[in-house]
């Protein structure tokens, strides 16, 4: 049976620090457990370019794989079990929030999760996730760091 999140439960905020992996192979993976899960997923990034290059990244991550999924300004984008989006509504009820390149959380009451994914080799993203992090630990919900290893995802804090 799929978690759904509840009203009165604080979304869980992971930071996912991408060093040896680019973001074309994490998000998909990553996804791929949110849907495994029964969870919808919605994917904010910062340009209309950027959500265009991960909708083609998507379809052809693996041949042996689909990750249902359509940018906002598709018909039927709100049943998208994976909706890419520039915009701040949770316009296909996801569970869980991903945020790329830097895309802000806005609200996050209405997520079980929130996923911010982090270049390490790029400053700017490092100083974004970094501010993120202080934001976000000042208004007291949980938060993980997880950093990428050679045998895998490692959390840190």
């Amino acid at each position: 049976m799929p978690k759904t999140p509840t009203s009165d439960a604080a979304t869980e905020v992971w930071f996912y620090h991408l060093e040896r992996t680019g973001l074309e192979q994490a998000l998909p993976e990553l996804l791929e457990k949110t849907l495994q899960r029964g969870w919808k997923a919605l994917v904010r990034v910062r340009e209309a370019e950027r959500m265009q290059h991960l909708d083609a990244a998507l379809w052809t991550w693996r041949d042996e794989s689909f990750l249902p999924h359509g940018p906002d300004d598709e018909p039927q984008a709100t049943r998208q079990p994976i909706l890419l989006t520039t915009g701040f509504d949770n316009a296909n009820a996801a569970d869980a929030l991903f945020l790329v390149d830097g895309a802000e959380p806005g609200e996050l009451s209405g997520y079980a999760r929130c996923v911010v994914l982090f270049d390490g080799g790029d400053e700017a993203q490092l100083a974004v996730a970094r501010a993120q992090w202080s934001k976000i630990k000042a208004t007291g919900l949980p938060l993980s760091y997880w950093k990428q290893q050679a045998r895998g995802w490692e959390r840190q804090a």
